[in-house]
């Protein structure tokens, strides 16, 4: 007889595998999607939403998954949801038209929908505690978008980009088998049958799940949106290969993943609400500054005119993405530690609620960001964009905690 310890630890790491997986065939199009931009002749709105597209699909299947998660078990339909998605990822190297990338990109997309089954299925198996913690180890999954930038760019210049679909589809099937066979149930964990969906569904009004709501329509939202434009943004701007572009957004992708489980840990010791607030701070200050634009100007001095030249360098700009890549990792982590806390008994609907804001947030960026740049010309503009975001966040964060600090205080006194 296994132990209750043996069990949650063999979840915990075959969950995170499998989300890892997940994530990576879910951010495919990040790198896919430039050789298809090319073969179809795409504009950058169109490369956005070709891109958006499995985001899309899975951010909205997050509330349905996390609701079946608390009724019937995050086992049985994470390893369902991992075999329903393995034929379009399949299918994807036979499209040859805009629409069928785009129909195989939404059915595909609903594996994007894992997070919202692994979080509470895993958090349900550690005490209050460590929760923080073992869910920002499986938030680290978030790293197969870098492993995504890893692997898919190696793939096209050897085999080109109708190879990838292969590969992944056969990794999917091994990983969804591997969990099946590392992983257990719980009947405990699963909401009783007196609790009616409608019940469940009530919780979408709840003040406090529209605030963690917005939050993480930031940090996993940007997060998501980022990792599908950086290379693509890199290759334009800069001018880099397919493989080097690739490399370098993995720079973003993959602290961005890897060190959520470092943001669970802050939050179990320091709180939610001050890790959040440092966070969004952070990524004010990275965001103002990436959004300035590559400038010439002409200064008349009395000694004629002077040509100055302010811009954002490869490394700079590399290293202030890195910046933002672990605050956003942080923040995700600490986003769901509110969860944790607030709504322990229904993870499963709450953290769905809460994937479907961050995750639509990831749909809606990259389009926004092609958008801009079609409009404005300016590649920066998606920085700005991103940067007025966070203005709203601090602000809204700052309003909605105020009364119940007060409320703290009080009590104190």
């Amino acid at each position: 007889m296994k132990s209750h310890r043996y069990k949650a630890n063999s979840i915990l790491i075959s969950s995170t595998l499998s989300f890892t997986i997940c994530f990576m065939i879910w951010m495919v199009f990040a790198v896919l999607g430039i050789p298809i931009k090319e073969q179809l002749g795409l504009t950058e709105t169109q490369f956005g939403i070709l891109a958006a597209m499995p985001v899309l699909s899975g951010s909205l299947i997050r509330v349905p998954l996390g609701i079946w998660t608390d009724r019937y078990g995050g086992r049985i339909v994470f390893f369902v949801l991992m075999l329903f998605c393995i034929p379009p990822v399949f299918l994807l190297q036979y499209a040859s038209q805009y629409w069928q990338f785009l129909a195989l990109g939404l059915w595909m997309g609903l594996i994007g929908g894992s997070f919202s089954v692994g979080t509470p299925y895993v958090a349900k198996w550690f005490d209050r505690k460590h929760q923080g913690f073992a869910m920002g180890v499986f938030g680290a999954g978030n790293a197969g978008s870098a492993l995504n930038k890893l692997i898919a760019p190696t793939l096209i210049i050897l085999f080109g980009w109708t190879f990838v679909p292969t590969v992944y589809s056969v990794i999917l099937l091994v990983c969804a088998l591997i969990f099946w066979f590392t992983t257990y149930s719980d009947p405990k964990h699963q909401v009783a049958s007196s609790v009616k969906l409608s019940d469940q569904l009530k919780l979408m009004k709840n003040p406090a799940v529209l605030r963690y709501s917005q939050y993480y329509s930031v940090v996993f939202g940007g997060y998501v949106g980022l990792a599908l434009w950086m290379v693509s943004y890199y290759v334009q701007e800069y001018h880099f290969s397919l493989t080097q572009a690739a490399f370098l957004a993995a720079c973003f992708s993959l602290p961005g993943g890897v060190l959520r489980a470092l943001g669970g840990w802050l939050s179990d010791k320091y709180g939610a609400y001050k890790v959040t607030w440092a966070v969004m701070w952070v990524c004010w200050v990275a965001f103002f500054i990436l959004s300035y634009p590559s400038t010439d100007m002409s200064i008349q001095t009395v000694n004629g005119s002077a040509q100055f030249h302010i811009g954002i360098n490869a490394t700079i700009f590399t290293i202030l993405l890195f910046i933002v890549g672990i605050a956003m990792a942080i923040g995700k982590a600490s986003v769901f530690k509110f969860i944790a806390d607030d709504f322990p008994n229904d993870m499963g609907t709450v953290s769905g609620v809460v994937g479907l804001a961050g995750g639509l947030g990831g749909f809606l960026l990259p389009i926004m960001f092609g958008m801009l740049v079609d409009f404005t010309g300016i590649r920066s503009s998606s920085f700005m964009l991103l940067y007025g975001c966070v203005c709203i966040s601090l602000i809204w964060m700052h309003f909605s905690f105020k009364p119940l600090q007060k409320k703290e205080i009080l009590k104190e006194n």
